[in-house]
């Protein structure tokens, strides 16, 4: 049996071969889905998802060699097509209604995501809201897209050490927010 092919052996090969492209969709589509879901809901996140990858297919001769995952280059490429920080916030709103949690989630998960969003959810909401850009981004790639501070700072095109006091600064902020409550402590299914 063969290993399956490393993302960057993906990307490589689809530059003569572009239906290889589709392996690196069919193994990362899902994930990136959630993360565009979480950040503008489910409505829009399908149309979100569908340009991401368009422009990862298009820059695909742009992914580094020296990488051989694609997820920090695909969750740049989502972060940045989340344009309108207007429209965000209206829909981030809107989303905090919304229940979007997935038949995926163990029921235990999904009791204590709930009971710790109706705990925290206005004023998560809130703190999101009077974050910047840089630092709500940044904010939501490690905790809902689980990101280590190198893939984040590969996936907003920042060096490592900027990710570091950039989070330090947001989770400082988010701790008064939430009343001494670290933001990355607070589960994914807050309706931030």
């Amino acid at each position: 049996m063969t290993e399956p092919l490393s993302d960057r052996a993906l990307i490589e090969r689809s530059l003569g071969e572009p239906e290889c492209f589709a392996a690196l969709f069919d193994r990362h589509c899902a994930e990136i889905f959630r993360y565009l879901a979480r950040r503008l809901g489910p409505d829009v996140a399908e149309d979100a998802t569908a340009e991401t990858f368009l422009t990862a297919f298009r820059k695909r001769d742009r992914f580094s060699a020296e990488r051989d995952d694609a997820r920090p280059w695909l969750y740049g490429i989502a972060t940045r097509t989340i344009d309108d920080r207007r429209a965000e916030a209206r829909r981030r709103r809107a989303f905090g209604r919304l229940d979007t949690t997935t038949a995926t989630e163990p029921f235990e998960e999904l009791a204590a995501g709930r009971v710790s969003a109706q705990r925290l959810g206005g004023r998560l909401a809130g703190m999101l809201g009077r974050l910047s850009a840089g630092e709500r981004d940044l904010l939501l790639l490690i905790a809902w897209a689980d990101l280590t501070y190198e893939e984040a700072a590969e996936a907003l095109g920042v060096p490592v050490g900027t990710v570091r006091s950039r989070l330090h600064r947001a989770r400082r902020k988010a701790r008064t927010a939430l009343g001494g409550t670290d933001p990355l402590t607070v589960t994914e299914e807050s309706p931030a």
